[in-house]
């Protein structure tokens, strides 16, 4: 019987020859030479760096590479409200959500100039069973939605890295050796491959979704909202070894019926809130928070606070304040009888959706069944598709405008108006792609 990579051989040597006879030599000598005593990469090979063999079996680019870059949307860039560039799987999924009424109707909110909190129109009461938006801290009936630890548990979690601050917070983690989940944003993902391989990698800590701009999500479009969560839960997934996310948390907790509703059915994931916010975020705003007064607020929170429910404080790790602040107050949590935890593993339940943690084995699954490759390139044929695929999800022309809620990722990047520029893989990454395919079955 031959070997199934011997076909896929012969199909590379084809496509090689192919592209040679544009340019051909000036001899057609051919030379016998016996194969190699190995026919395989030794693991000191340049190709083991560009591409790793992830927990599921599966090979991805290593993690800071322009192959593993490549294909995501660029980081602090909105994401766009025709749903160009996805894939087709996930507009499919949001879709057949929609027409099983698995996602209610609701409009996209607004951003209050006063306030800054986000309004619905036509008098919809945002803490109303309807819209329930946990900005208003309305606490949803559906049970994927979570805001306090079990009795006597301290639920540790932290939003917006990895950034270069989250460092110090990681060696502090791992110094003590205990663990947290860590609410990430995928551009900035990006642009930290090294925390993020830190926490991932070293740690072997518990990653999470923070959405890929840090958005207003309840200004979004469904679309928009697909793109938010699925884009950064692929970045995972492929940074992991494979590993899908399960839990997500909405920048300043802007989450409704309808956001609650896309992230449960079109990606499985549940939706991961608060119970006591210290402002740590908001340390060096005009009349923001002050490094005492959140100093302040944790002692008071994990020295008198009742033991029920648990503890679900947001932490950052932002800035050297923000990590600060949680190193400072650690050693109060076990002298005052919590039970640290991670936010993932407070329940007793796997980390992941297809893993139990960072470390064991990995149940080859993809994101919102998408498969493991990178996004074509848009055509004329994929955006006809993608539109049509959007009429049919019940959006509107005012559902598809653009929010321009002017609100800025941890980058600083503008997350306003604009449309999604997504990065063209060059020749080279087409070429690698088949190598890492190729990879998989000889290694």
């Amino acid at each position: 019987m031959v070997p199934p990579v011997i076909p896929l051989l012969f199909l590379l040597v084809a496509a090689l020859s192919s592209s040679a006879s544009a340019h051909p030599h000036e001899t057609a000598e051919v030379v016998n030479a016996a194969l190699p005593g190995t026919w395989y990469h030794n693991t000191d090979h340049p190709v083991h760096a560009l591409f790793k063999r992830g927990d599921d079996g599966a090979s991805y680019p290593a993690i800071g590479t322009p192959e593993w870059s490549a294909g995501f949307p660029e980081p602090g860039v909105p994401m766009p409200a025709d749903g160009k560039g996805y894939p087709q799987v996930w507009i499919d999924a949001l879709n057949a959500a929609v027409k099983a009424g698995k996602i209610p109707d609701l409009p996209q909110s607004t951003l209050d100039t006063k306030s800054g909190l986000p309004v619905y129109p036509n008098g919809l009461d945002p803490n109303g069973p309807v819209v329930c938006s946990a900005t208003y801290k309305c606490r949803s009936k559906d049970t994927s939605e979570i805001w306090d630890a079990p009795d006597g548990v301290f639920g540790s979690s932290f939003d917006d890295g990895p950034l270069p601050s989250s460092f110090a917070l990681y060696g502090f983690l791992k110094e003590n050796k205990v663990s947290s989940t860590h609410f990430m944003i995928g551009g900035n993902i990006i642009n930290n491959p090294d925390a993020f391989k830190m926490a991932a990698e070293d740690l072997k800590d518990d990653i999470a979704v923070h959405t890929w701009t840090h958005p207003y999500m309840t200004t979004l479009s469904n679309l928009q909202v697909l793109g938010e969560l699925g884009w950064t839960m692929k970045l995972i997934h492929d940074s992991t070894g494979g590993r899908v996310p399960k839990y997500w948390r909405p920048p300043t907790g802007d989450s409704d019926e309808r956001v609650l509703a896309i992230a449960r059915e079109v990606f499985g994931l549940s939706t991961v809130l608060w119970n006591q916010d210290p402002r740590d975020w908001s340390i060096g705003e005009p009349g923001g928070a002050t490094r005492a007064a959140v100093d302040a607020d944790l002692h008071q929170w994990i020295t008198t606070a009742p033991k029920s429910p648990g503890l679900v404080i947001l932490e950052h790790e932002l800035m050297n304040d923000t990590v600060g602040a949680f190193i400072q107050a650690f050693p109060l949590i076990a002298q005052n009888g919590w039970t640290f935890e991670s936010v993932a593993r407070m329940r007793g339940a796997p980390v992941y959706q297809n893993a139990a943690d960072g470390a064991g084995d990995v149940t080859p699954m993809t994101v919102g069944g998408a498969a493991v490759q990178l996004p074509a390139t848009s055509t004329s044929a994929s955006s006809s598709s993608n539109a049509n695929a959007t009429q049919s999800a019940g959006t509107t022309a005012a559902d598809a405008a653009p929010s321009g809620t002017g609100k800025t990722d941890a980058s600083g990047a503008d997350a306003g108006n604009g449309t999604a520029s997504f990065a063209s893989p060059a020749l080279l990454v087409s070429v690698a792609a088949a190598a890492a395919a190729l990879f998989a079955l000889i290694v």
